[in-house]
């Protein structure tokens, strides 16, 4: 005679108290509220780091909008470039012109005019690319750029301000009957800042570096 398999007793069940439901329903309301309170506290970190990245992207973007750049207007037939900030408000004062020292041993200095001359240093220009240090080779051979050292003082926003840069200045030889070639200055740009570094001796190394063979 078989045997009916014992039954598996059931564990005890008894309904929660009302201290008890309570107690649970606290825990998770508090649960809810440390995650919400997570939540918006990421949220708000989140949005504070990127309001300071767009405060410094603006804070750059501002400086560099602002920052002081040459740019040069070639004036008749080319004997003159006249040079003026990209930038209306800045005002510019007084300016000293370096050039390599086997172009023009000096430099010069500019008050209320800023500009270039080509009378500054054609002969001397013209010599040097005849002897192959100023220009390139091939069908560009009537075409180069002279390293110029340019100190601007300028006014901006009622503030006297000084600017140090090395910029190459854009040219072209044309040669006439029994005289020297004519200059033909075309225009500027920016090489680099010169910051606290002597100008003179930072054109000059350019100009020597130009003048290097190709390796």
């Amino acid at each position: 005679m078989s045997q009916d398999p014992p039954r598996r007793k059931r564990l005890p069940f008894r309904w929660l108290s009302l201290a008890e439901f309570v107690g649970i329903l606290a825990l998770v309301i508090a649960g809810l509220g440390y995650w919400d309170a997570h939540r918006e506290r990421a949220q708000t970190d989140q949005q504070r780091a990127t309001a300071a990245r767009e405060r410094k992207e603006e804070a750059r973007a501002g400086a560099l909008k602002l920052a002081f750049l040459m740019t040069g207007t070639p004036d008749g037939d080319g004997g003159r470039l006249r040079l003026a900030s990209a930038h209306p408000e800045q005002v510019i004062q007084t300016q000293s012109l370096s050039f390599p020292r086997e172009v023009r041993g000096e430099a010069v200095q500019t008050t209320g005019n800023p500009r270039i001359e080509a009378g500054w240093f054609d002969a001397a220009l013209a010599r040097a690319a005849h002897s192959g240090r100023a220009h390139t080779g091939g069908d560009e051979a009537r075409q180069g750029r002279l390293p110029v050292g340019i100190v601007t003082v300028y006014i901006q926003d009622g503030q006297t301000r000084t600017d140090r840069a090395v910029y190459l200045l854009g040219y072209s030889l044309h040669p006439r009957v029994l005289r020297a070639d004519r200059v033909e200055l075309e225009g500027l740009s920016l090489v680099r800042r010169a910051g606290g570094e002597d100008v003179q001796a930072a054109v000059d190394g350019l100009w020597t570096r130009q003048a290097a063979p190709a390796p």
